[in-house]
């Protein structure tokens, strides 16, 4: 089992949610980025998502536009990325996935990449700019070297597609809870809570709702149709303003939240 399959399974046995917490890598600067792991394991995440800084954030809203400019303005690059990893991994086991756009993977090399970054602790991969259907050789490379490549959900996903996704899912599948971009904002879970429930048909993958989620109340409503949420914004917003231990409160308060639905 991978670091990710252990922690899902560490928190199914418990009956416990998960708390995926989004850091934009080098964003104000790289300190910040190792406190900031630091402290949001302590603060109760389960698994840290490691932005790589991209000058076109496609999928992403204005705070973490503003966190990629930042971190690229800083130096942040994707060989500083690796080396980022690594100091991670000299303190801390916490699974780390990397979040970012597929130009990066493409121009380091894809076999090059997951092999470099599955060395230096690396557990995966999110690419929100690389749909299902051109993902094959990445998936392929993957698990090839037991490197999760995550596949996303939407609310428009049709169930065929859904079908489709699940067969080659692992880790966990991420379920974007709105049509548009990451930021804090009131979201109706329930059409990303119908596609979830579709998703259970046909995996036994664990499913994460993210996209809009900067509060305990939130959280614990997407939770409902999840084993796991995903926090990007109103953490890196904190880290943006020099403030590790806003963002470490935040976190510690999700868990808690999280933690009071155990029956």
């Amino acid at each position: 089992m991978t670091r990710l399959d252990k922690v899902f399974a560490g928190l199914r046995a418990a009956g416990k949610k998960g708390l995926i917490i989004y850091i934009t890598a080098g964003a104000p600067d790289t300190d910040t980025t190792l406190a900031a792991v630091r402290a949001a394991e302590a603060a109760g995440a389960n698994v840290i998502e490691l932005g790589i800084p991209f000058s076109d954030p496609m999928a992403d809203g204005p705070v973490i536009q503003e966190a990629d400019v930042a971190a690229i303005r800083a130096g942040m690059t994707v060989k500083k990325f690796l080396q980022l990893v690594k100091e991670i991994r000299k303190f801390s086991q916490i699974p780390l996935l990397g979040m970012g756009y597929i130009n990066n993977i493409l121009n380091y090399g894809q076999e090059a990449f997951i092999a470099d970054f599955k060395a230096a602790g690396l557990d995966g991969l999110i690419l929100p700019d690389v749909p299902h259907e051109e993902s094959g050789d990445l998936r392929q490379l993957g698990t090839k070297e037991d490197f999760h490549i995550i596949e996303f959900v939407t609310p428009g996903t049709t169930p065929d597609r859904v079908q489709e996704i699940c067969r080659s899912a692992n880790g966990f599948i991420y379920c974007v809870s709105v049509n548009g971009v990451t930021g804090v904002r009131k979201i109706d879970y329930a059409p990303i809570g119908k596609v979830a429930q579709l998703v259970r048909q046909h995996t036994a993958t664990p499913v994460a709702v993210g996209f809009g989620i900067g509060s305990p109340e939130a959280a614990v409503e997407a939770s409902q149709h999840a084993d796991a949420v995903i926090v990007g914004s109103a953490v890196v917003r904190h880290l943006l303003d020099h403030d590790i231990d806003g963002a470490a409160r935040l976190i510690a308060s999700l868990r808690q939240a999280l933690d009071a639905q155990v029956k």
